[in-house]
């Protein structure tokens, strides 16, 4: 499995650099190549599935040759690939295929999860709950069957041998506000603890409302941050918000969430403690409201 979408931009940066590198203009590598300028341009945005074919004639005049070739073709073809979640994008919601390409061959995923518990470690329950009122993915399409068929797809790649390491750090207000009725999310909690029992690759920590963060660094939002095998591939930040998510690869930018992460991280239960945190407060979630007694 491979982000095609990290694919592009990684694509993207290297033809980018290149044509500045031989001081050319993207219209005179567009005449040069005899292909139209917004292919070049697209392309060096990453806004669009390259052609292999068009990455050759740029190559070309761009006179890269050798190894720095073949790992440039190699790119493009593996961004002009199709996932599987392209074909079901608008009936599972574009915003779950964004996270399923992020999630693709990376190596480590770690989230901040604010509101929300963590769509890689949701059941089929509360994944279909959630469906039923986050109407800011809906299309036309929008199919919730396929929504929570999606959702499996993607919890996965955490259990594939060469699946990433995955660390969680869920906000006390993302447990205690119910997001679902309560024999669903009482379930939910179980899960997750279960999860990062059974697993070594997953990791679950526990914000406290009066956890001390740093600086008093109080975040604004929830956001994952992916890495991948291949060094020279950027460092991706996904900024949820509430009908759209910021992807973020300008090292600046990316650079506030690593220290941000660490910073929240810091503040967290420990990892077993935040597992018997869950626990508890399953225990203690009452039928009538779904809020922990």
């Amino acid at each position: 499995m491979i982000s095609t979408y990290v694919r592009r931009l990684r694509l993207a940066a290297e033809l980018s650099a290149l044509r500045q590198d031989r001081k050319m203009s993207s219209e005179a590598l567009a005449r040069a190549a005899g292909l139209p300028r917004t292919t070049v341009s697209r392309l060096e945005n990453g806004r669009m599935r390259p052609d292999p074919n068009d990455v050759m004639k740029i190559l070309e005049q761009l006179k890269v040759t050798g190894e720095a070739w073949t790992t440039l073709l190699t790119i493009a073809r593996q961004a002009s690939e199709r996932g599987w979640w392209e074909s079901a994008a608008s009936e599972m919601g574009a915003r779950q295929a964004l996270y399923a390409n992020l999630e693709a061959g990376a190596s480590t995923i770690r989230e901040y999860q604010m509101t929300l518990l963590p769509g890689l470690l949701q059941t089929g329950e509360f994944t279909r709950a959630r469906a039923g009122v986050d109407k800011a993915d809906w299309s036309a399409h929008f199919d919730a069957d396929r929504a929570v068929e999606a959702r499996i797809g993607r919890q996965r790649v955490l259990h594939r041998p060469d699946g990433p390491t995955y660390e969680v750090v869920i906000d006390e207000l993302a447990v205690r506000r119910p997001a679902a009725a309560a024999p669903v999310l009482r379930d939910q909690m179980i899960h997750i603890a279960q999860q990062a029992d059974a697993d070594a690759k997953i990791s679950v920590r526990i914000l406290p409302v009066d956890g001390r963060i740093s600086g008093y660094l109080v975040p604004r939002s929830g956001f994952s941050i992916y890495t991948y095998s291949d060094p020279q591939d950027p460092v991706v930040v996904a900024v949820d918000t509430v009908t759209d998510d910021l992807v973020l690869t300008k090292p600046d930018a990316v650079n506030h969430y690593l220290d941000l992460y660490e910073r929240l991280r810091d503040a967290t239960l420990p990892s077993h403690l935040s597992v018997r945190f869950l626990l508890d407060t399953a225990g203690k979630i009452t039928e009538a409201t779904g809020r922990a007694a």
